[in-house]
């Protein structure tokens, strides 16, 4: 019998089992499927493999303890030993947003431009999100959803809306808070992951945004939207 399959499996399980408890903090008394059920509530990756690790546990069980004289008595299949290698890869050593995403030419704008030509510039590039940078360090991101809040305002109000967009510096109607709530910062290091657990974690949010530490204020290199996320998906997959 070749055991080299239970073998790769055996190393697998052991490092996603050491992984995890590394990452939150459980006890080496609680079962490797409560860990699992209770990481699923925090991370990406094991909710969607949740089942099978399920059903990996059983298997390790029969591999290891059901023996009487040592010998391996259950082999697990290649498909079955794959899948557990790209989870254990998944979870151990994810692909980095730098290794997998080639940084973009992210069209940006000065902080003190008019409205007008932001307007502009959304309406020529197609673009709904666009830092704002004053010299080199970036304010802000304005999007079509503020430049809209805002001039529906100024019409509510009776004023003019050319006047507004002709005077109004693109830095006035920023909002510190949107930076926060719609947006979320990653570096290059972190994991491709990390932009899927974003937008399952936050709703609202528009936009991940890449930079080389994922500190806000640093130039952005790659917009990441909803819209990206199939490609994203699949990258993750294809991650062999």
């Amino acid at each position: 019998m070749d055991i080299s399959n239970a073998t790769e499996f055996i190393a697998c399980y052991n490092k996603i089992d050491s992984q995890l408890r590394d990452l939150y903090g459980f006890k080496p008394s609680q079962p490797f499927t409560d860990v699992v059920r209770r990481s699923a509530e925090k991370n990406a990756v094991v909710r969607k493999y949740e089942n099978e690790l399920a059903d990996y546990a059983r298997l390790r069980n029969a591999i290891v303890h059901q023996s009487t004289d040592g010998r391996i008595i259950a082999v697990p299949c290649d498909d079955v030993v794959e899948n557990i290698r790209l989870i254990e890869r998944l979870l151990c050593s994810p692909p980095t947003v730098g290794e997998t995403l080639e940084d973009k030419r992210i069209v940006s704008i000065e902080a003190e431009l008019s409205l007008r030509q932001a307007v502009m510039l959304m309406a020529r590039t197609g673009y709904s999100n666009i830092p704002v940078y004053r010299g080199k360090r970036m304010i802000g991101i304005i999007n079509n959803r503020r430049v809209l809040r805002e001039l529906g305002d100024v019409l509510a109000q009776g004023r003019s809306a050319d006047a507004w967009l002709s005077e109004t510096p693109v830095a006035d109607i920023l909002a510190e808070s949107d930076l926060f709530v719609y947006y979320k910062y990653i570096g290059k290091k972190d994991s491709v992951q990390a932009i899927v657990d974003a937008f399952e974690e936050n709703r609202k949010l528009l936009a991940v945004c890449v930079s080389e530490n994922g500190r806000a204020g640093e130039r952005i290199v790659n917009f990441v939207t909803s819209a990206d996320l199939p490609r994203i998906n699949k990258l993750l997959e294809d991650y062999q």
